[in-house]
């Protein structure tokens, strides 16, 4: 075994004497221990190669297991100090009061999403994409409320949120993003007023007024992603048209009692959009809405969550989104099932795309 060890030492300084590459030597190095392996294994017992080796090879098994610890071990440290250097870099390229769209990450900023930037699938570029972000809510009810607080809490540079409707103390049994003392606020006021508590380094824009056809399409060309958190199926076919007109993605949800569903509609992307699965208004009592039919308080916390996420996994390109997928949550069984959604090439919306 010392012989091997010597051999193994004049290998390394020959090399290093030549100036042969660090990668070539460990080569050689390794190709070393492959054969000293081969001849304990293909040798038999008492051979005197074999014994001059070190007569088995269980002391080179753990010399090997040994140095793949020290290797691995160091390869995450280089990981964890690149890491630690990079966040330390963009720390120092800070820019005083840098908050908006495009500027540096401030270090309150750098603090506050630390948890984010530590994900391998966001990190400090998944982050700046977030910054960058143009996000668009439709509705600030159920839906709306967790959609709403998650993205500002992300960090999303710009949120726009639409909703006609005012706070009422019904709503307060699951739209969160408001309180008691906002009734008869109009929602979208509510909202950013708790959006800009959260996180005063986003852009909240509120449109307090009704979606309707002449403002759709122009409102979601201001944008680069729309969640559908409304109650309504007319307004979700009215945003569904004017998504596919833009060439916007669209994370779609919707909830009753205790039953929610979650997708993202995106003809350009080969996913179908609302009018591919449901081509046809429902029949009068088959879509009630919340206040007609009711729902379980958490219930929109759950979807909406969803939906958040959707959207954050859209802006980062983390993980696989729900697009050309639907997901079914049945929450009085807590029962998740995805079903597979798919384009009509007769789609009278988005058939021509």
């Amino acid at each position: 075994m010392i012989l091997v060890l010597i051999l193994a030492a004049a290998i390394w300084a020959i090399g290093s004497w030549l100036g042969t590459p660090l990668q070539a030597r460990a080569i050689m190095l390794a190709l070393l221990y492959v054969a000293v392996l081969f001849v304990q294994f293909a040798l038999p017992n008492a051979h005197p190669l074999r014994d001059s080796l070190g007569g088995g090879p269980g002391e080179w098994l753990v010399l090997g297991g040994l140095v793949a610890l020290v290797l691995a071990y160091r390869a995450g440290l280089i990981r964890v100090r690149a890491r630690a250097r990079a966040v330390e870099a963009e720390r120092d390229a800070v820019a005083d009061g840098a908050t908006g769209p495009g500027d540096a990450f401030s270090a309150v900023e750098l603090d506050r999403y630390a948890r984010h930037i530590v994900l391998r699938e966001i990190g400090g570029p998944g982050q700046r994409k977030l910054k960058d972000a143009r996000v668009l809510v439709v509705g600030a009810g159920g839906l709306g409320s967790p959609v709403l607080l998650y993205l500002a809490a992300a960090g999303v540079g710009r949120i726009g949120v639409i909703d006609d409707d005012t706070v009422s103390l019904s709503n307060l049994q699951r739209q969160i993003v408001h309180d008691d003392a906002s009734g008869g606020l109009p929602k979208v006021f509510s909202a950013e007023r708790r959006l800009r508590g959260l996180n005063p380094h986003v852009e909240i824009r509120s449109y307090n007024r009704r979606l309707t056809a002449e403002i759709a399409a122009d409102l979601l060309g201001e944008y680069d992603l729309v969640i559908d958190g409304s109650d309504s199926f007319a307004t979700r076919r009215l945003v569904n048209d004017a998504a596919v007109e833009t060439g916007t993605p669209l994370v779609a949800g919707a909830i009753t009692q205790w039953e929610g569903q979650v997708t993202i509609y995106d003809p350009a992307a080969g996913a179908p959009c609302l009018a591919c699965l449901f081509p046809d208004d429902p029949a009068p009592g088959l879509a009630p809405s919340c206040a007609e039919a009711g729902v379980v308080g958490a219930l929109p916390g759950i979807v909406g969550s969803i939906m958040a996420l959707e959207a954050i996994k859209e802006i980062t390109g983390a993980g696989t989104t729900l697009r050309g997928t639907m997901l079914l949550w049945d929450g009085l069984d807590a029962d998740a099932r995805r079903i597979a959604v798919s384009r009509r090439p007769d789609c009278p919306v988005c058939g021509g795309i």
